[in-house]
């Protein structure tokens, strides 16, 4: 079996160790360079690891092409071509499930940088400044932990915050009871169990259905101006609507590992914001990542080897996710 590694796959920190196991755990040819790569010879490849747009396109322009399975890098799958996947009968799965912890402790961190009062101490060092008065400081201890998606990392989230001794609400499609939340409550008819949140934290994949899902309309109904954390994906929020509502106090501060557009611009006014934290999109990152999504990758490709199916995580073409 011919397989191509992509992007994403070569771009970490552990990838060359990891990468060298996987190569010799099987007797399939490996690709690492799709630029030296003829067009005779991608027509041959089966199974990719990882992405690149320009790759893709070149193997759907070819008039045969052997590819049956793509395995993602990431949890989040928007940016493959969904809709020509099914087309094709190419089966597409993603890494969930190794991201709830180091996500999980990345929000929580937001949480105690902004509740703790730890974001306006490190502003006020960079200055020299030996200051308390003004800052308001908290507990975690009985707010109020909404977060939109009951999935794996919005579970792991919801643990912490129990730890936390946080009352923790869920929001999902139908409102179906799901683990770590005291309650949950269906997208579709959002009440003051979500809207009076102290923290509310996007987990939710990017789909039709939540794409631009944090607009103007939306802040407008928030109770409790909330510490609003997204790690779900930046196009869910419409990036001007949130910044109205930091400077109109609808929103009372945002954690933001994930922007919309990505890179943020320098000249976003998000930036500048006292009351708001950027991360660059790293959130699910951690020194073994290229390692877990191997072992997935070798479960995938084992299972793939003797009837072409997936063991774990195929990818819902028609949901996205």
């Amino acid at each position: 079996m011919k397989i191509l590694i992509l992007g994403g796959a070569l771009d970490h920190a552990d990838s060359d160790g990891a990468l060298h196991e996987l190569t010799s755990l099987t007797n399939d040819e490996f690709f690492f360079n799709s630029e030296e790569l003829t067009d005779d010879q991608l027509a041959q490849v089966e199974v990719i690891l990882g992405s690149a747009p320009k790759v893709l396109e070149r193997i759907f322009s070819l008039p045969q092409s052997q590819l049956k399975w793509i395995q993602a890098f990431s949890a989040g799958v928007d940016y493959y071509p969904l809709d020509e996947l099914k087309k094709r009968g190419i089966l597409l799965s993603n890494v969930s499930g190794i991201h709830d912890e180091p996500i999980a402790e990345t929000v929580i961190g937001m949480m105690l940088a902004q509740i703790r009062g730890l974001k306006s101490a490190v502003q006020n060092q960079q200055h020299n400044i030996w200051q308390s008065n003004g800052v308001s400081y908290t507990l975690l201890r009985d707010k109020k932990l909404v977060v939109f998606g009951t999935g794996h990392i919005a579970t792991r989230i919801a643990e912490l915050g129990q730890a936390f001794k946080m009352t923790t609400v869920g929001v999902n499609h139908s409102g179906h009871k799901a683990t770590g939340f005291a309650k949950t409550q269906a997208i579709t008819h959002l009440d003051e169990t979500v809207l009076n949140a102290d923290v509310m934290v996007n987990t939710l994949p990017l789909t039709e259905e939540t794409k631009s899902l944090y607009n103007e309309p939306f802040f407008a109904q928030l109770t409790n101006a909330p510490l609003f954390i997204n790690i779900g994906r930046g196009l869910s929020v419409v990036t001007d609507d949130l910044v109205k509502a930091l400077k109109q106090g609808q929103v009372g501060a945002a954690g933001l590992d994930v922007t919309d557009p990505e890179p943020l611009p320098s000249d976003s006014e998000l930036w500048q914001m006292e009351n708001v934290m950027i991360t660059p999109h790293v959130s699910g990152l951690y020194e073994e990542y290229v390692r877990d999504v191997v072992d997935i990758f070798v479960e995938n490709l084992h299972q793939f080897q003797e009837n072409e199916t997936l063991a774990r995580n195929e990818v819902n073409l028609e949901k996205g996710y």
